[in-house]
């Protein structure tokens, strides 16, 4: 097969995939309004059943609302006919995904879901469907057709499910008030944790690693104190340890630009005054905020008593995987 085919298979399967899920957007409607409130209302956790290959949507669909503030868990039609339906209690809801909406392993489970009294709420392809037909609320997921050119793999229909899924729980999301911080404390492994939890505390540079200087300092012995302690700035402090300006890689260029004689001048001649900085308890993430929006590379730290804490720069927060 050429590549141009190739290609035109590709395109054209993305296409179908992509209208599919445009047609969902207008299935946002009273019964979507009424799925969320199921949702909301739900005093136990979200039960996830799908089965067969797209049951691997209704896993990533579980993991998508634990992670956001519903608590939810996956659980295989066939595994619960056969004793896991007894994890499902009375303060649960039922999501059930079933593109068919016929799913012999699905139906089985309907008159145990009802006898228990738990509210279900159903994404199929087929509004007149038993299934669709057993819910407290049905939302329709069908698709014109699959990407698959033989119209048969599930394709389109998954990703339509999954997208309605998802719209699901950035809304139920945002109506709970789920906040980065609750995010971060449900992912505090890997870089997202980072990001969303790392305090600049456990990154400052503090003690004989802090770059001092006083005002009235030579230049060279600031230059030489900068070059030390290697973050490409100094931190004029007065004799009570408070921040008066700082002195960087920056000024260093405008000082040479207006032709000072580097020998002769003293710190507080060249130095920025007061500087940008930064109170001790700030998250790392904001740091990296602040020195991308003022184009510098290293920031003073101010604790609470108004004294000089501490100092960071980009290549820590490199380090640490904040960027």
């Amino acid at each position: 097969m050429n590549p141009d085919r190739l290609r035109d298979l590709g395109r054209t399967a993305l296409r179908i995939e992509a209208q599919a899920i445009e047609h969902l957007i207008e299935r946002v409607d009273a019964a979507f309004v009424a799925a969320c409130e199921c949702l909301l209302a739900c005093r136990g956790r979200i039960v996830v059943l799908r089965i067969g290959k797209s049951g691997h949507i209704g896993g990533k669909l579980a993991a998508t609302f634990a992670s956001t503030g519903s608590p939810a868990f996956f659980v295989h039609p066939a595994e619960a006919s056969h004793g896991d339906l007894g994890m499902i209690t009375a303060q649960d809801v039922v999501l059930a995904l079933s593109n068919s909406g016929t799913t012999d392993e699905l139906l089985m489970l309907l008159p145990l879901i009802k006898r228990l009294g738990v509210p279900l709420v159903a994404l199929t392809g087929n509004p007149e469907s038993p299934l669709a037909r057993a819910a407290d609320v049905h939302l329709d997921v069908s698709v014109a057709q699959e990407a698959c050119p033989l119209n048969l793999a599930p394709t389109a229909s998954t990703t339509a499910a999954l997208a309605m899924g998802d719209a699901l729980a950035v809304s139920l999301l945002e109506a709970r008030g789920f906040t980065a911080d609750d995010f971060a404390r449900s992912h505090p492994g890997g870089r997202l944790g980072r990001r969303l939890l790392l305090l600049i505390d456990e990154l400052m540079h503090t003690g004989e690693r802090l770059p001092r200087s006083r005002p009235d300092d030579p230049l060279p012995v600031a230059l030489l104190e900068m070059t030390r302690k290697g973050l490409g700035m100094t931190i004029a402090t007065d004799d009570d340890d408070r921040m008066l300006g700082v002195f960087t890689d920056g000024d260093l260029r405008r000082a040479l630009d207006r032709r000072i004689d580097l020998h002769a001048a003293t710190l507080a001649e060249v130095m920025t005054r007061p500087g940008f900085s930064v109170r001790t308890g700030l998250l790392a993430a904001e740091a990296l905020n602040l020195m991308e929006r003022h184009r510098i590379n290293a920031l003073p730290v101010i604790g609470s008593d108004g004294r000089l804490a501490g100092a960071l720069n980009m290549h820590d927060l490199l380090r640490a995987g904040v960027l």
